[in-house]
């Protein structure tokens, strides 16, 4: 999207037809988490991330035997896969010959300059670009001891590293990111890597954990760079469903105003004025409104202080009363329903105004 400042295009890099980098819109990715070595469970995970949303997946590849699984993978995949290597340079040049579309490597642990080199070569007569995945877990010893501990500033160094040693053989299909399970060191390395370099930023926090907490963690960090400008493609780590994971990361955007084609319903988050039951209407309308995805904002208010102007803000809302909804549809009060009622008629009015969106701007018309 942008470094070192908003409006600033960070170089074009493409993993087979995702565009990373150069203005191209914000990409959400995912990882696979049952076992790489079975190509079928693989295919059928990868195929469930992409109908959440998923627009490019990692693999592990731990071994041989799940790199010559994913030829296959590759093969079957909807969306471009990046094999993801760790300690052995090999498996990366097995993952290359398997038909990877992008090729994550740890600089930490995939044995020096010289074998990030040799992997690197062979990238770039494939057209195949590399992620350098800095993580603040696995830095290397010297860069550790000089900075004395994993700091932003080592994760930097890191990457500072790997990138010379490709610049200097002429290979520029580079995506970086400095990752860290703290939220304030990665939004920092991030943020000192977006000045520094000119390459794509994948952004996450990693290892955030479970549920709720890693949810926020993952939201306020890549939440916090996204609002900067920082940032062209983002991956939230969670203990739990690789589909969660998606869907999470496109909320993230859907919040930051980078995603769009997909409902929003703001909700008050009520109190003692409330008369309705705020959190079963919004329930029901999601269920009504995502397996349609209209860019459409709906509003769902509680009580009369604050409902009736957010409803009206809305491109469609209600402010709820005792028994009973004002219904608003751009700006416009269209009469009141009973509560039982509110759902249907916030749907009809929602599927209204879509269709009075598409007639204005059919030029046949």
């Amino acid at each position: 999207m942008t470094f070192g400042r908003k409006g600033v295009p960070t170089r074009a890099v493409r993993a087979r037809d995702l565009v990373m980098g150069g203005g191209a819109p914000v990409s959400v990715q995912g990882m696979t988490k049952c076992d790489s070595r079975s190509a079928v469970s693989v295919v059928a995970e990868i195929q469930a991330l992409h109908r959440a949303g998923c627009q490019m997946v990692r693999v592990a590849v731990p071994d041989a035997e799940a790199a010559a699984a994913l030829e296959v993978v590759v093969r079957e995949s909807p969306v471009p896969v990046v094999a993801d290597i760790h300690f052995d340079y090999r498996l990366a040049l097995r993952a290359l010959e398997a038909g990877a579309d992008k090729l994550r490597i740890n600089p930490g642990n995939i044995g020096g300059r010289e074998r990030l080199k040799t992997v690197a070569r062979e990238a770039m007569g494939r057209g195949v670009p590399l992620r350098i995945g800095v993580n603040s877990g696995s830095l290397e010893r010297d860069v550790l001891e000089a900075a004395g501990g994993p700091t932003a500033a080592a994760m930097v160094e890191s990457a500072r590293r790997s990138v010379e040693t490709l610049e200097d053989i002429g290979f520029n299909d580079i995506v970086l990111s400095l990752k860290s399970s703290t939220v304030s060191a990665t939004i920092e390395a991030y943020r000192a890597a977006a000045r520094r370099f000119p390459y794509p930023l994948h952004v996450g926090v990693t290892e955030t954990g479970a549920g709720r907490p890693g949810v926020i963690k993952s939201a306020v960090g890549i939440g916090a760079l996204l609002a900067d400008g920082i940032g062209d493609t983002i991956r939230v780590s969670l203990t739990g469903s690789s589909v969660q994971e998606v869907i999470v990361g496109i909320e993230i955007l859907v919040a930051v105003g980078l995603r769009k084609g997909r409902p929003e319903i703001i909700s008050c988050p009520t109190c003692g004025r409330c008369s309705a039951d705020i959190g079963y209407l919004v329930e029901e309308l999601r269920k009504r409104l995502e397996p349609v995805s209209p860019e459409v904002k709906v509003a769902v208010m509680g009580c009369e202080v604050n409902g009736p102007g957010e409803a009206a803000e809305a491109d469609v809302g209600v402010a709820m009363g005792k028994g009973r909804g004002v219904l608003v549809k751009a700006g416009r009060v269209l009469g009141s329903v009973p509560a039982d009622r509110v759902v249907e008629e916030l749907c009809r009015a929602v599927s209204d105004h879509v269709a009075a969106r598409a007639r204005a701007s059919d030029p046949r018309d």
